[in-house]
Protein backbone atom coordinates (compact mmCIF):
# COMPACT_ATOMS: atom_id res chain seq x y z
CA UNK A 1 0.00 0.00 0.00
CA UNK A 2 2.88 2.07 -0.20
CA UNK A 3 2.21 5.43 -2.37
CA UNK A 4 -1.19 5.44 -1.61
CA UNK A 5 -3.19 8.05 0.43
CA UNK A 6 -4.76 6.30 3.76
CA UNK A 7 -7.56 8.57 3.37
CA UNK A 8 -8.09 7.24 -0.76
CA UNK A 9 -7.56 3.95 0.52
CA UNK A 10 -10.29 4.45 2.85
CA UNK A 11 -12.80 5.49 0.13
CA UNK A 12 -11.92 2.94 -2.31
CA UNK A 13 -12.77 -0.23 0.79
CA UNK A 14 -15.59 1.70 1.77
CA UNK A 15 -17.22 1.65 -1.26
CA UNK A 16 -16.27 -1.94 -1.45
CA UNK A 17 -17.75 -2.62 1.09
CA UNK A 18 -20.98 -0.18 0.24
CA UNK A 19 -21.65 -2.23 -2.68
CA UNK A 20 -21.41 -5.51 -1.21
CA UNK A 21 -23.75 -4.02 1.49
CA UNK A 22 -26.39 -2.84 -0.37
CA UNK A 23 -26.51 -5.76 -2.62
CA UNK A 24 -26.44 -7.83 -0.11
CA UNK A 25 -29.90 -6.69 1.22
CA UNK A 26 -31.36 -6.29 -2.41
CA UNK A 27 -30.39 -10.10 -2.69
CA UNK A 28 -31.96 -10.89 0.44
CA UNK A 29 -35.26 -8.90 0.34
CA UNK A 30 -34.25 -6.89 3.57
CA UNK A 31 -34.13 -3.29 1.54
CA UNK A 32 -38.13 -3.73 2.70
CA UNK A 33 -36.99 -3.30 6.58
CA UNK A 34 -35.63 -0.06 5.95
CA UNK A 35 -38.89 1.61 6.52
CA UNK A 36 -39.18 0.08 9.92
CA UNK A 37 -36.17 1.96 11.27
CA UNK A 38 -36.50 4.64 13.95
CA UNK A 39 -34.95 7.35 13.80
CA UNK A 40 -33.63 7.23 17.00
CA UNK A 41 -32.27 3.99 16.00
CA UNK A 42 -31.30 5.69 12.63
CA UNK A 43 -29.12 8.45 14.62
CA UNK A 44 -27.16 5.77 16.19
CA UNK A 45 -26.36 4.18 13.10
CA UNK A 46 -25.55 7.38 11.90
CA UNK A 47 -22.97 7.97 14.17
CA UNK A 48 -21.81 4.60 14.49
CA UNK A 49 -20.78 5.03 11.13
CA UNK A 50 -18.81 8.22 11.22
CA UNK A 51 -17.07 6.73 14.21
CA UNK A 52 -16.28 3.55 12.29
CA UNK A 53 -15.07 6.09 9.69
CA UNK A 54 -12.89 8.25 10.93
CA UNK A 55 -11.55 5.07 12.93
CA UNK A 56 -10.79 3.54 9.14
CA UNK A 57 -9.16 6.95 8.44
CA UNK A 58 -7.25 6.69 12.13
CA UNK A 59 -5.88 3.19 11.40
CA UNK A 60 -4.56 3.54 8.29
CA UNK A 61 -2.74 6.80 8.99
CA UNK A 62 -1.31 5.57 11.69
CA UNK A 63 -0.43 2.05 9.66
CA UNK A 64 1.43 4.52 7.50
CA UNK A 65 3.34 6.37 10.26
CA UNK A 66 4.35 3.81 12.80
CA UNK A 67 5.11 0.22 12.67
CA UNK A 68 2.38 -2.49 11.83
CA UNK A 69 2.66 -4.66 14.92
CA UNK A 70 2.51 -1.65 17.01
CA UNK A 71 -0.50 -0.15 15.46
CA UNK A 72 -2.14 -2.94 15.06
CA UNK A 73 -1.94 -4.36 18.69
CA UNK A 74 -2.86 -0.65 20.03
CA UNK A 75 -6.00 -0.99 17.60
CA UNK A 76 -6.88 -4.68 18.85
CA UNK A 77 -6.48 -3.25 22.29
CA UNK A 78 -10.11 -1.82 22.04
CA UNK A 79 -11.32 -4.84 22.87
CA UNK A 80 -10.64 -4.34 26.34
CA UNK A 81 -12.58 -1.02 26.48
CA UNK A 82 -15.13 -2.96 25.05
CA UNK A 83 -15.91 -5.18 27.22
CA UNK A 84 -15.29 -2.32 30.34
CA UNK A 85 -17.72 -0.47 28.82
CA UNK A 86 -20.23 -3.78 28.28
CA UNK A 87 -20.19 -4.66 32.15
CA UNK A 88 -20.48 -0.95 33.65
CA UNK A 89 -22.93 0.52 30.77
CA UNK A 90 -24.93 -2.60 29.98
CA UNK A 91 -24.13 -4.88 33.22
CA UNK A 92 -22.71 -7.86 31.68
CA UNK A 93 -20.79 -10.13 34.03
CA UNK A 94 -17.12 -9.30 34.06
CA UNK A 95 -16.30 -12.90 34.49
CA UNK A 96 -13.13 -14.41 35.48
CA UNK A 97 -12.14 -15.29 32.23
CA UNK A 98 -12.96 -12.17 30.67
CA UNK A 99 -11.16 -10.55 33.17
CA UNK A 100 -8.09 -12.93 32.69
CA UNK A 101 -8.73 -11.95 29.30
CA UNK A 102 -8.35 -8.61 29.59
CA UNK A 103 -5.25 -9.31 31.40
CA UNK A 104 -3.97 -10.80 28.47
CA UNK A 105 -4.58 -8.63 25.96
CA UNK A 106 -3.00 -5.47 28.39
CA UNK A 107 -0.40 -7.90 28.32
CA UNK A 108 0.29 -8.54 24.57
CA UNK A 109 -0.07 -4.89 24.14
CA UNK A 110 2.35 -4.01 26.42
CA UNK A 111 5.03 -6.62 24.97
CA UNK A 112 4.17 -5.55 21.58
CA UNK A 113 4.70 -2.13 21.92
CA UNK A 114 7.27 -1.86 24.51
Amino acid sequence: MQGVSSNVATAVRTVVILAIAWGWIAVTGEIQSLRTISTSVLVFLVLSGVATGLSWLFYFRALQSGPTAVVAAIDKSSLVLVLLLSALILHEPLTWKTSIGIVLVVAGVLVTTL
